[in-house]
């Protein structure tokens, strides 16, 4: 499956449904919070920058079906949990960071962290605030992911039973994308990055994909504009941008000066129709990107 990246050009009818809603003819639907982490790691070619690892959705979701995404997923209600061990900048830290209170930024790192460990196996977790977990691919681990998967096990639970506490200080703060008004399904997601912690590995174990892929971030976005990789705008875009540096350390320097401003694709004009709007800041890759 083929997905136009932007700039597209808006189809006639889904132009006129996007006016029903800024008209008030029709309601949005109320989006879910939710947390996606760009993990990454330096391959082997140091010239093809960083790679990052990236899940193929089953055709059958009826959300991203069929898309290459980043692990993630929504926010669960455990994932409020105050007490959750807890390592790294404060929620108070993080909510500057994300744009948001105290109690949805730690509800997000927690879920950010919860949903990486339940899609690839990669869990940003050890004994201290300065050790992290070197392999987590034992039968116990999979019996912890498979129960956390299932929510018979909470993240505090998990954590606590194996005195653990959440290395918050391996994520950074990349972006945040809204879906557009028009869509039936909706998310407000923040994106997170994080490098691979030595020793670990990426398992293929999430039941929402087909398959799952290391790919330079610069590779997975030329194979997007080829067609043989299909992806939403938001991932096309972050592959594009992190492909931009040499290393994951960089993405992760870059990432300390990151806040987030959620952004929501609106209806702009393209030539002589119409298409959906960009961030700013990311109009010049994909202006040089379309003339190269």
């Amino acid at each position: 499956m083929r997905i136009p990246l932007p700039p597209v050009p808006l189809p006639e009818h889904l132009l006129d449904v996007a006016r029903e809603y800024d008209d008030g003819t029709r309601t949005p639907v109320q989006p879910r919070d939710a947390a996606t982490v760009v993990v990454m790691r330096d391959g082997a070619d140091a010239a093809a920058g960083p790679e990052v690892y990236l899940l193929r959705r089953q055709v059958s979701m009826d959300f991203a079906g069929g898309m290459a995404v980043f692990p993630g997923g929504g926010v669960d209600q455990r994932d409020f949990d105050a007490s959750v061990a807890w390592a790294g900048p404060d929620a108070a830290d993080w909510a500057r960071r994300l744009g948001t209170d105290t109690e949805l930024a730690r509800a997000l790192v927690c879920a950010a962290v919860r949903e990486t460990f339940e899609e690839s196996g990669v869990l940003l977790a050890g004994e201290s605030a300065d050790t992290v977990v070197a392999d987590t691919t034992g039968a116990d681990w999979e019996a912890d992911r498979e129960a956390l998967v299932s929510r018979d096990l909470a993240m505090t639970d998990f954590l606590n039973r194996r005195g653990l506490v959440l290395r918050t200080d391996l994520l950074g703060t990349w972006d945040g994308w809204l879906t557009p008004v028009f869509e039936p399904k909706r998310y407000r997601t923040w994106f997170f990055v994080a490098v691979l912690p030595a020793g670990q590995r990426t398992r293929d174990v999430s039941t929402e994909s087909s398959s799952v892929t290391w790919l330079p971030a610069k590779v997975a976005a030329e194979q997007a504009d080829s067609g043989s990789l299909a992806m939403l705008p938001p991932t096309y875009l972050t592959c594009l941008e992190v492909g931009t540096h040499a290393t994951s350390a960089e993405v992760l320097a870059e990432a300390e000066g990151r806040t987030v401003e959620m952004f929501c694709p609106a209806v702009e004009p393209l030539g002589e129709g119409w298409t959906l709007s960009m961030p700013d800041r990311l109009r010049p890759l994909v202006a040089e990107r379309r003339r190269s």
